[in-house]
């Protein structure tokens, strides 16, 4: 049987609230089982059968406010393996932006990054636009806006040291650069990062990067690499992130997630957190407040 896991970003999930979950359920067709609570008053899973998750999730998003859905299959919920992005997922902004900032040239920047990450432009393209316009800024700025700007986002380190606790792979795959990428890695406790090199010369940015870029091509590869070289099944596998070049490793995975995401990369996922933080993917995958690592 799946299931479509309720979880309030409030923390006032109710009895009355999963009574109107199931009535909407058994409105489509389906047949509504027992709920179980999770952690009560924050996350429960309500079985479901004779209709598909795309439907339940259809039935069920929207309907109570502040609650995300994660509809899914109850086998090999806790997965095993996660590639995540970073920026605007892992962490709280777009590094690119903020170092465009120092350059004083946020506002020109952070609209190409909106544009590629709504999947408007090409993403390698836009890319190489953005870091050449960055040329010549002080190397010291990457420094600074790591210490000034950079923080993670709420919940990020619960989802990678609890996954890790309980023996599953944690990737973080970047666009962005490596000057942010690694340090966010090792703070957080990724097993592995990959992300973009900035050409930096002289203690200025050259305004390059190298070759390949990481982009959403790498990201999928990625996912389909690690999953192989673990032996996993598709099934055992969980990818989040916001934006139109995450979208290959979504649709890749067994559960894909987009996190407060971008239309284009929301429309293409199987499960979509528009409310609450990054446990929201603990309760996804079963895991009680009290079974959390951080």
């Amino acid at each position: 049987m799946d299931i479509a896991t309720l979880i309030a970003s409030n923390g006032e999930l109710s009895s009355a609230d999963i009574d109107i979950a199931r009535d909407a359920l058994a409105g489509i067709g389906a047949i509504p089982g027992q709920a179980v609570w999770i952690d009560e008053g924050i996350a429960a899973d309500l079985p479901f059968g004779r209709t598909d998750r795309a439907g339940a999730r259809a039935a069920l998003e929207g309907l109570l406010p502040g609650v995300d859905i994660v509809a899914q299959s109850a086998s090999r919920r806790a997965k095993k393996l996660l590639i995540a992005d970073m920026d605007s997922t892992m962490i709280t902004i777009e590094c690119i932006d903020e170092l465009a900032d120092y350059a004083g040239i946020k506002p020109q920047i952070a609209e190409v990054t909106e544009r590629a990450m709504r999947g408007e432009l090409d993403f390698e393209a836009a890319l190489d636009a953005r870091v050449a316009l960055l040329k010549g800024l002080d190397e010291a700025a990457i420094d600074r806006c790591r210490a000034e700007r950079v923080r993670l986002i709420p919940g990020a380190r619960a989802l990678i040291q609890t996954m890790k606790a309980y023996g599953a792979r944690t990737v973080l795959v970047s666009g962005g650069f490596t000057v942010f990428a690694d340090r966010v890695a090792e703070s957080i406790g990724f097993d592995r990062a990959l992300s973009n090199h900035l050409g930096i010369g002289g203690g200025v940015l050259n305004g390059t990067v190298s070759r390949p870029i990481v982009g959403a091509g790498t990201k999928r590869d990625t996912l389909i690499a690690e999953r192989e070289a673990l032996g996993l099944l598709r099934e055992e596998t969980l990818a989040v992130g916001d934006g139109a070049n995450d979208i290959p490793m979504i649709e890749e995975a067994g559960l894909g997630v987009a996190y407060h995401a971008k239309p284009k990369t929301a429309a293409a996922a199987a499960a979509r957190i528009e409310h609450g933080d990054l446990t929201t993917l603990l309760y996804a995958q079963g895991y009680r407040r009290a079974d959390w690592v951080e």
